[in-house]
């Protein structure tokens, strides 16, 4: 086994700008500024075929011209902000004892090489890059109608899994740190402090159930278009609202495209009463599932095996004799107390309601005539001399009967029964605190997907679905608004090992043409009678596995939604702000004035703090306050403050406008840039730095100024803390074995991380750091995840991974005893996959590093080296 192999797929996706490039693909004329979605809400009124739900807010509207049977949604741009090629941090973990150096492997095709820099603007979603599966931070339906309208992919999804949270509790759904799954209703220290899942908790359960309808119904009818004609919908939910969901889902589709109400077991235990009383307690869960259109509908018919109970009726024996007899009750109940050589089989029924030919006429069997009764025979005559032949004719009393073998065929078809899984993560390892089981999504995948399939999750959570796409061949995009979920989803396919399935075209790897699956012999009736092989079953959750191949996940980007729509001052002007909403937006600044004046603003690197004399609005909205405090010598001094946006990122547009502002009116000192997030761009520069005549500092604002209402208790003075950039170091190192030339290694010697659950800055230490990636040769634009090491908590995560790895190479080092893994394997770079220093870098001149560092909180922080 000389390297990892992923599974590569030859369709192509629109080329998206990077990060650093936000905006500039608003260039090309054929992409317009400021487009919206125009959606029916309500489609099957108009087709007079269903009867439908209504509910609080069902036809509300944002515009005051807008029709309210017309849903409106902006449509925006997604951003690269990473590229991950497992293939290529596995290869770091190989020895390469001719070259001293890990082989490179090409990220991008020519697709993306090939187009000139200065034409890129002009390119963006008109050529198209090779495929790389797509993990999205952004709101599901503004992430989908891009997806939808600026890529063209209508009509290309295969499969949609929606798994919406069940309840409207606030605590309930969300993780608040990517080590710690604890969650409890109603403790402040166990509120969401990100501003995303803030944001989606008040739009989605404003309402409550109402506003969750519409949560739901918004998704839905961007689902449906994109949905592939053969495509499938499927809505994990439980049973207190899905009579609800299934009408909704009557209402979007269409009820002539219902295809299955699948019941899942959740618990081997009680169960909890519904609405907490001590009623008849509740163990199952439901997969609502629709398709576009029903006629067209893609399914793959799964089989599970049969174990001993589940064969009804087989209570029958033939022994190694040939006698056949009834089993007695102690066989029945345990078929391991059978003679050995024992077949087991059922008495089946033998005729038909109707029939033609000598099928209706009386037929003799061991010199006893036998009649079928009203109907007829389910095999001619001649049909039932073959099956007399072959011993497959029994009687009792005055009837004839089929004797059906368990060897037959050993399975039965999947139903809508699914009572052997377990939803919500009881029966394998959990990584977040609501989490499907991967059988779920794969009977799902495999029923109505084929390997080169495109499936889409609005709801990533801890990546479940991307992680069973990556096992099947299938292409996936996942999306969520929680950093911290990504994270985890990001971190858990980063490690992932999987089996190698054998290909249809192995030479070609063309996913398109499927996995060679196991066939089984399915012996029947009419096979008997006529004297026919046995039709064979294709079990699509068995496909052969070749040993000797280790595989990784593919290539994947990390997206983000572009934060803030760019609007033109005229636009500015002319638009109107609803009344409730600009009273909002007025007591949130005046929470962050009162704020600066009570607490001010805390230096984290110095301890120093900033104590303003007072706040004032101003009518710009580049610059909308200023403010006065008093330097270490009693002077009064000047600042003026950018506010960021209360549910969004700091674009580094905004703090251009902001300084260009500043400098213009050049009666300040500083000028402060308030937010709760920061773009990369921004976050790059040092936390403080001069503009000329004065400093500008990134001052992160207090979660809990958005948690008004949701926490038990108010706090009296929100906390602002300049941003802590971690403390990057690059030392000199030993070359790799065979490498020439200097060597130097990044190293991470200090974070400081701002801590929303107690309030505090806190230095790096082993439990705050979750993660850390460098690009070593970092281009300006594309963050490519070369390097990734595990910081947080135990030394788990990368011993997973080994182990897996290990596992998976097994039969490879039974067979290759002088070249197995585990000695291919660099084990200095396994020793430092936990920790701070980097593998070794060839030092060049002018060589950019980009060092990026994941907290436990889902904080990021990047910083970018030139050596």
């Amino acid at each position: 086994m000389n390297d990892a192999t992923a599974y590569h797929h030859r369709d192509q996706r629109a080329l998206i700008p990077a990060e650093t490039e936000a905006g500039a693909e608003q260039i090309n004329p054929k992409v317009q500024n400021h487009p919206t979605k125009v959606l029916e809400k309500d489609p099957i009124i108009h087709r007079g075929q269903d009867p439908h739900l209504n509910w609080l807010g069902k036809y509300d509207h944002d515009e005051p011209d807008q029709r309210p049977d017309y849903l409106n949604v902006d449509i925006r741009s997604l951003y690269r902000h990473e590229h991950v090629r497992p293939e290529a941090l596995m290869q770091r973990l190989y020895q390469q004892r001719q070259t001293g150096t890990p082989a490179q492997l090409d990220l991008f095709g020519p697709s993306y090489q090939d187009i000139d820099e200065l034409d890129k603007p002009l390119s963006y979603y008109q050529h198209h890059a090779d495929w790389e599966n797509r993990l999205i931070l952004g709101d599901s339906l503004a992430v989908m109608t891009s997806l939808l309208e600026r890529e063209g992919l209508n009509g290309q999804v295969q499969m949609v899994y929606l798994d919406p949270p069940y309840g409207i509790k606030y605590g309930s759904n969300w993780q608040i740190k990517l080590n710690n799954r604890t969650v409890q209703d109603g403790k402040d220290e166990h509120l969401s402090s990100e501003p995303e899942q803030i944001k989606a908790f008040r739009d989605t359960w404003e309402l409550g159930i109402h506003s969750y309808l519409s949560y739901l119904r918004n998704r839905l009818l961007v689902a449906k278009e994109l949905l592939t004609e053969s495509g499938s919908c499927f809505v994990q939910i439980s049973d207190e609202n899905v009579h609800l969901v299934r009408n909704l889902m009557d209402e979007v589709f269409g009820s002539e495209n219902f295809v299955s109400l699948i019941t899942l077991k959740k618990t081997t235990g009680a169960g909890s009463p519904m609405g907490g009383t001590d009623v008849l307690p509740s163990i199952n869960d439901y997969l609502v599932w629709y398709c576009r259109k029903i006629q067209h509908v893609k399914y793959n018919q799964l089989y599970s095996a049969r174990a001993g109970e589940g064969w009804v009726n087989y209570n029958y024996v033939r022994l190694v004799d040939g006698t056949h007899r009834r089993m007695t009750t102690a066989e029945s109940h345990d078929w391991k107390k059978l003679p050995v050589g024992s077949s087991v089989y059922r008495r089946d029924n033998l005729t038909s309601s109707s029939s033609s030919g000598d099928a209706s006429k009386p037929f003799e069997f061991e010199g006893t005539l036998y009649s079928p009764g009203n109907g007829g025979w389910k095999t001619s005559h001649s049909g039932l001399r073959k099956l007399a032949q072959v011993g497959r004719l029994e009687s009792y009393g005055r009837t004839l009967s089929y004797r059906r073998f368990t060897s037959d065929f050993p399975y039965f078809r999947l139903t809508n029964l699914w009572d052997d899984v377990l939803t919500g993560g009881y029966a394998e390892d959990r990584h977040y605190v609501v989490q499907t089981t991967t059988k779920v999504i794969q009977r799902c995948m495999l029923m109505c997907t084929d390997p080169g399939d495109l499936v889409l999750d609005p709801t990533c959570g801890s990546g479940t679905t991307a992680y069973v796409a990556e096992q099947w061949g299938r292409r996936w995009i996942t999306i969520d608004t929680s950093r911290i979920a990504l994270n985890i989803a990001k971190t858990r396919l980063m490690t992932a090992a999987f089996p190698y399935y054998k290909l249809y075209d192995d030479g070609g790897q063309d996913l398109r043409q499927g996995f060679i699956y196991k066939e089984v012999p399915h012996i029947t009736l009419k096979s008997l009678a006529n004297d026919e092989p046995p039709s064979t079953e294709k079990l699509y959750d068995q496909p052969e596995e070749d040993k000797k191949r280790l595989r990784v996940a593919g290539p994947f980007t990390v997206e983000t939604l572009q934060s803030l729509n760019p609007v033109a001052p005229e636009e500015l002007e002319a638009a109107t702000t609803p009344p409730e909403e600009l009273e909002s937006q007025q007591q949130f600044e005046q929470r962050v004035f009162a704020g600066l004046t009570a607490a001010g603003i805390r230096n984290g690197a110095k301890g120093e703090q900033a104590v303003f004399l007072r706040v004032e609005a101003r009518a710009s909205p580049a610059l909308p306050a200023e403010g006065f405090w008093r330097d270490g010598e009693g002077r009064e001094r000047k600042a003026y403050f950018l506010l960021g946006p209360r549910f969004g990122t700091v674009s580094k547009s905004q703090v251009n406008e902001a300084v260009r502002e500043c400098r213009q009116l050049g009666d300040a000192d500083w000028l402060v840039i308030l937010g709760f997030a920061f773009d990369d761009s921004i976050e790059n520069r040092e936390q403080t730095f001069s503009a000329g005549t004065f400093q500008v500092t990134r001052v992160r604002i207090g979660e809990d100024l958005l948690q008004e209402g949701l926490l038990k208790k108010d706090k009296k003075a929100a906390s602002f803390v300049t941003i802590g950039e971690p403390e990057i170091a690059v030392v000199p190192a030993e070359a790799p074995e065979g490498a020439t030339g200097p060597h130097v290694c990044v190293e991470v010697r200090g974070l400081d991380i701002w801590d929303p659950i107690n309030n505090r800055l806190a230095a790096r230490s082993v439990e705050d750091l979750a993660y850390w990636m460098l690009d070593d040769d970092y281009d300006g634009s594309n963050f490519i995840v070369r390097q990734v090491f595990f910081c947080g908590g135990e030394k788990t995560e990368f011993k997973k991974w080994r182990q897996k790895l290990d596992t998976q190479a097994s039969a490879t080092a039974k067979r290759q005893a002088e070249a197995t893994l585990r000695v291919e394997l660099d084990e200095d770079a396994w020793a430092r996959l936990y920790g701070f220093r980097s593998h070794p870098i060839r030092r060049q001149l002018g060589r950019r590093l980009a060092v990026r560092v994941i907290s436990q909180f889902g904080e990021e922080s990047t910083r970018v080296l030139t050596l």
